[in-house]
């Protein structure tokens, strides 16, 4: 357990929170939210002993391992794979002493050793550490290749698979979905859903916070409170908290009005394919989701284009790729005013060399595209930050567009984006990656394009500009085409699904759900052995029903053990928070209630002891079962 009691923190002298008490259990998955600069960062490093507390008192078990993501990546020469593996510091460990016992020939050290490392799962680390890799969307040839030749934003991969890799009891996680896309943030989703340690997961992904968290600490005002439930939960509880105000009432009724005009709107056109009933029903519930983002500071929406040429963009029979490698061929795409594209497909597929294309800023190898005399994109990729000038103001950009626009008007459009007074004048180079974002979508949402090419536009977004973000796409005239890991976003944008795979573009009939299991089974193809692909196609298809038969029986009471070890976890789990959510209630704590108190403190010890050891029972079955796949795919 992490107990925080009376906690305040500072940052010189801000005070980012102060009075925070409140404890977190074993095996918890915590969200924390809040605006960007709050002090969720800090809130990490004083959990790992970096900063400590201006007031209060902290306190945790001797002993516990807390593993986090690390910021910079050496450029180390050793493999990528190796560097993973680097994050199971006890295997490393043994793997020292081992060394040593071999070097010194001592032999019952040596077995000694070996014994543990078997307990200890470290044969089989190689492929837990592949399957991370994988999962991240590393190809199985990149795990042989140096750290050192890796990019920025892969090098953060290999940090946060060397984080996952480490035998933690405490994960902390900050926005780690930032440097991933949409496959590899499923991938992580699902990951985290299954990890038996405590959670502590800063992000801006609504989707990834419902799917993962089931408590949220909010960050707001100086005061970090938890919250039971995910993010949507804290939401509801936040939205009615809000909507008693009346200042904020009527603000978001003026949401709610533009939300419903564009629901009925989408019905009209569209009703027939699944995504477009998914959105529905996520549009269903902004109004409630706008309850909760009524104190936004961002407000602003797209001035409609001065001209809406049909179509904008139309692609006829084009190749595209680098240098005479084509990534992508037949392509036919018509864009018109209205349209509400997302793009998926997985890493590495091309969809951002699409979007470049589309852009003006590559051209098709073969094929034909044409513009319409009147087009006026918007491209928003997360290079066009690299093209700011440091030493100008956000005004000073602004101006540039429009030489004749007076201070005030500018002044009170930046206000939009959260650049209030002398924020408007300062320097750009000390911005933070969500500042210098939010600037660049100012300055496009300003140039009133027909067209919006957004390529992840909510990386380093907090959830306030995303929402902001996402209203004003909804009532843009013009056409959106959409890449992005944030699926709130996708739903809510977008009203058809194009994908980008195997050298292809082509409309996708399915929702994101339908992708998700399309992923899965996209990966389980790729990772079949070419031999066992050589061998299967030589037998029957008789004799391969059988053999498959005969591994299924013999790994079915493996997955049983697992699939009956997660069940009792999650039943733990509940109950687990049905005991916290009664031992929250002031009225336990009486008199009358003594006796009943007595009986839900004993029950927590036993249910904190069960878990422990249910948990125990899944590594050990999980770790039986690997074994048993890896021998079986020999």
């Amino acid at each position: 357990m992490l107990n925080f009691k009376n906690i305040s923190l500072r940052r010189g002298t801000d005070v980012l929170f102060s009075g925070a008490s409140f404890t977190i259990h074993k095996a918890q998955k915590l969200g924390i939210t809040g605006a960007n600069g709050v002090g969720k960062s800090s809130f990490f490093a004083f959990i790992r002993n970096e900063l400590h507390p201006d007031e209060g008192d902290f306190t945790m078990p001797p002993g516990l391992q807390i593993a986090h993501v690390a910021q910079e990546t050496p450029a180390v020469p050793c493999n990528a794979i190796e560097y993973v593996i680097d994050g199971d510091q006890e295997l490393r460990r043994l793997q020292l002493q081992l060394q040593a016992a071999e070097q010194a020939d001592d032999g019952i050290k040596q077995a000694e050793l070996h014994a543990k490392l078997d307990t200890l799962g470290g044969y089989t680390a190689q492929s837990r550490a592949s399957r991370l890799l994988n999962g991240l969307g590393f190809l199985p040839a990149q795990e042989q290749k140096a750290v050192a030749e890796f990019s920025g934003g892969w090098r953060m991969r290999l940090n946060l698979a060397q984080a996952l890799m480490c035998r933690s009891d405490v994960l902390l996680l900050d926005e780690p979905t930032n440097h991933l896309d949409l496959d590899a943030v499923m991938w992580l989703q699902d990951w985290l859903c299954k990890y038996p340690g405590t959670l502590l997961l800063i992000s801006h992904d609504r989707d990834f916070l419902d799917a993962v968290a089931d408590h949220i600490i909010h960050i707001e005002q100086q005061k970090a409170e938890i919250y039971t439930g995910n993010y949507t939960a804290f939401e509801k509880i936040r939205a009615e908290k809000l909507a008693q105000q009346q200042s904020a009432y009527e603000k978001q009724q003026q949401e709610i009005a533009h939300m419903q005009s564009f629901v009925d709107r989408f019905k009209a056109k569209a009703t027939k394919a699944k995504q477009a009933q998914s959105r529905v029903k996520a549009l269903e519930k902004m109004s409630l989701i706008a309850q909760a983002h009524v104190d936004s500071p961002f407000d602003f929406t797209f001035v409609a284009p001065n001209k809406l040429p049909n179509p904008l963009i139309k692609i006829s029979q084009a190749s595209v790729g680098y240098d005479q490698t084509v990534i992508l061929k037949d392509i036919n795409l018509s864009i018109s005013p209205g349209d509400r594209i997302g793009l998926l497909g997985p890493n590495g597929a091309g969809k951002s060399t699409l979007i470049k294309v589309l852009a003006g800023e590559m051209e098709p190898l073969s094929g034909e595209k044409q513009d319409a005399e009147m087009l006026k994109i918007g491209y928003f990729a997360q290079h066009q930050l690299e093209q700011l000038h440091l030493d100008e103001s956000p005004l000073w950009h602004l101006r540039k567009i429009n030489p004749k626009a007076t201070e005030k008007e500018l002044r009170n459009y930046l206000g939009g984006f959260n650049f209030h007074g002398d924020k408007a004048l300062e320097k750009v180079a000390p911005f933070s990656g969500g500042e210098k974002a939010r600037l660049v979508l100012a300055l496009l949402v300003y140039q009133q394009p027909n067209l919006l090419l957004l390529d992840e536009p909510t990386n380093h977004l907090d959830l306030e500009m995303r929402h902001a973000l996402s209203v004003a796409l909804q009532e843009f005239q013009g056409a959106i085409i959409l890449v992005s890991h944030d699926r709130h976003m996708l739903r809510s944008v977008t009203d058809q699904l194009i994908l980008v795979a195997n050298a292809k573009v082509q409309l996708y009939d399915g929702d994101l759900v339908d992708y998700h299991q399309w992923l899965v089974e996209q990966k389980q193809q790729n990772i079949e052995q070419p031999d066992t692909i050589k061998a299967s196609q030589s037998m029957s298809r008789k004799e391969q029903r059988k053999l498959d038969a005969e591994r299924r029986q013999k790994l079915k009471p493996l997955y049983d053990a697992v699939n009956n070890a997660e069940r009792e976890i999650e039943k733990l789990h509940q109950e687990q928070q049905q005991l916290e959510k009664i031992l929250t209630d002031p009225e336990i704590y009486s008199d009358a209630e003594k006796n009943r108190l007595k009986q839900l403190l004993h029950r927590k010890v036993q249910l904190d002891k069960l878990l422990e050891t249910t948990e125990a029972d899944w590594l050990t079955a999980g770790e039986q079962l690997e074994i048993a796949e890896n021998e079986n795919n020999v």
